[in-house]
């Protein structure tokens, strides 16, 4: 009987598009998938869904600009930035057109790609991300996105403060953020994710997204966890007024980080999509 492939598998390699270089981990072989994760993250949060789909896809999860180990500009955090880098990326791993799964940040970024560069997208799995959030949901976003740049004694420090600050998260995938995340520095661990960087990525999530949706013309399927405090049902019904046509799956129970809460629901979801 074949071994079960895990996230440690996965192979970690850093792709210079000729733009921005990115790190990545990599595993399968066929048709390319990529995974964009969400704010102040990295691809190792994905990377366990990416690796589900491995023996159906070459699946590659993506440190996006400022995070993790890949490229940190000064500047250069608005959607069409990260769309662009994504569009370098498919096209540098020369594979043909892509399936986009993106959570939070990445589901803004994998949209706004798909309605760009249309050719280079074959479809796109929106998770926990849409136009019309409100702004007190976006002024609550940044003050912890902030306060994430810590100085923390060791892993468990991390362990206790991402166990707080996401309390549904499930204790393997804290620890799967706690040992990706952080990086030694002189004292302790501090995050790999810029400071400044998530400060304008940030102040970026809040550009209206209707009009990458209304240009959307690949298939796309919404998912929103039920208890999700950042897309509010709300959100959620206003976006499918605006595209009736896009398949939604509410994952009862979840909150914002649908994936790692609920990973089976989020695979099945996700098969049932490419599938239909």
């Amino acid at each position: 009987m074949a071994a079960i492939a895990s996230p440690d598998d996965m192979i970690r390699r850093r792709i210079d598009t000729g733009r921005i270089s990115l790190n990545v981990r990599e595993m399968g072989s066929g048709p390319l998938m990529l995974f964009f994760h969400g704010i102040t993250a990295n691809s190792a949060t994905l990377a366990p869904l990416a690796v589900r789909f491995s023996d159906r896809f070459t699946t590659v999860a993506v440190d996006q600009r400022g995070h993790g180990l890949s490229d940190k500009p000064d500047s250069g955090y608005e959607a069409a930035d990260f769309a662009e880098d994504i569009a370098s990326l498919i096209r540098t791993l020369d594979r043909g057109a892509a399936v986009l799964v993106g959570h939070s940040l990445g589901s803004r970024n994998s949209v706004t790609a798909a309605a760009l560069y249309p050719e280079l997208v074959r479809s796109v799995v929106a998770i926990d991300f849409t136009p019309y959030i409100e702004k007190e949901v976006f002024d609550a976003l940044e003050a912890r996105v902030n306060a994430g740049d810590q100085l923390f004694e060791n892993t468990e420090s991390v362990c206790e403060y991402l166990a707080a600050r996401y309390p549904n998260i499930p204790a393997p995938a804290i620890r799967i953020r706690a040992e990706s995340g952080y990086h030694n520095v002189e004292g302790g661990l501090r995050p790999l994710a810029s400071p400044s960087a998530m400060a304008q990525t940030a102040a970026g999530l809040r550009a209206d997204l209707t009009q990458a949706y209304r240009d959307l013309r690949r298939p796309a399927l919404l998912v929103r966890g039920g208890e999700s405090k950042l897309v509010s049902a709300d959100a959620l019904a206003k976006t499918s007024r605006l595209r009736p046509d896009l398949p939604v799956v509410v994952v009862p129970g979840a909150d914002h980080y649908v994936n790692e809460v609920s990973p089976d629901i989020t695979f099945q979801a996700i098969t049932n999509f490419i599938d239909a």
